[in-house]
């Protein structure tokens, strides 16, 4: 009997439709309705025309889909270069602002919200843009850029700027991006898409935070020391500069003489 190689079926484009909408009713709680989702929502509007415009580029159709993915961009207010690669319940709330460029890879269970770009850092034509695994989620505001990989589950905080790598079920938060520990808070969706991005650590806010405690224990024992303690045997009288200091007694006689005391 012949080795039959097995191979994961790519959905259709109705299939990959169907999809889409559902993870919309599933991760955000004011659609209501399939045709409300369809109607009124231009992350959808967007994924639709990428997923033609990308069709068409894959079949050396570069000019129609680059014209295409314009139209696209000027309706949805999403940027979406038709040689990324996206995966299955992908998901923009939102839709505005955000830039997908050509050498991304998008995984599977993957949202982004406003403002987001998956940008690149290099004038080469390779692989120039990022990669995000299944089920990522991406702040409104934040910065990918360049070759790099957002592990599966990775999680990357509004406005924060990566430009490393970041382990799977890692939070990134920052500019640059550092990989926070992820405080457990919330619930999670009951889809199992973690949504509380809303829950991310401040370190600075927490470095702040320990130098305040700082100063208010350094200030406590302050005010626990006697003057002796304070200042040891430092004698305030001027005599020790007057006899002392270089220049001292000169100083002295010349302001007994005009008076000066």
């Amino acid at each position: 009997m012949p080795n039959v190689r097995t191979q994961r079926l790519k959905p259709t484009f109705w299939a990959q439709l169907k999809e889409d909408i559902r993870s919309v009713l599933e991760r955000d709680p004011a659609a209501r309705s399939v045709l409300e989702v369809l109607l009124t929502y231009p992350g959808v509007h967007a994924l639709i025309i990428y997923r033609i415009s990308h069709w068409l580029w894959q079949s050396d159709l570069r000019f129609p889909g680059r014209w295409l993915s314009f139209i696209g961009r000027w309706l949805t207010n999403v940027d979406i270069h038709p040689g990324a690669v996206i995966g299955s319940r992908f998901f923009i709330d939102h839709g505005a602002g955000v830039v997908i460029g050509e050498t991304a890879v998008i995984g599977d269970d993957v949202t982004l919200y406003h403002g987001v770009t998956l940008g690149g850092t290099s004038w080469n034509r390779g692989k120039r843009h990022p990669t995000l695994e299944d089920g990522v989620m991406v702040g409104a505001g934040a910065k990918i850029l360049g070759n790099i990989t957002i592990g599966k589950g990775g999680r990357v905080g509004a406005n924060s700027v990566v430009v490393e790598d970041v382990p799977a079920a890692c939070t990134v938060v920052g500019i640059p991006g550092k990989i926070v520990r992820l405080r457990s808070a919330g619930t999670l969706n009951p889809y199992g898409i973690d949504l509380d991005h809303h829950l991310i650590p401040d370190p600075v806010g927490r470095a702040i935070s320990c130098l305040l405690e700082r100063l208010d224990a350094l200030e406590a024992q302050v005010k626990q020391q006697t003057a002796e303690e304070r200042y040891g045997e430092c004698d305030p009288d001027n005599d020790i500069c007057l006899n002392d200091c270089p220049g001292g007694q000169m100083r002295g006689r010349i302001s007994e003489q005009v008076g000066v005391r």
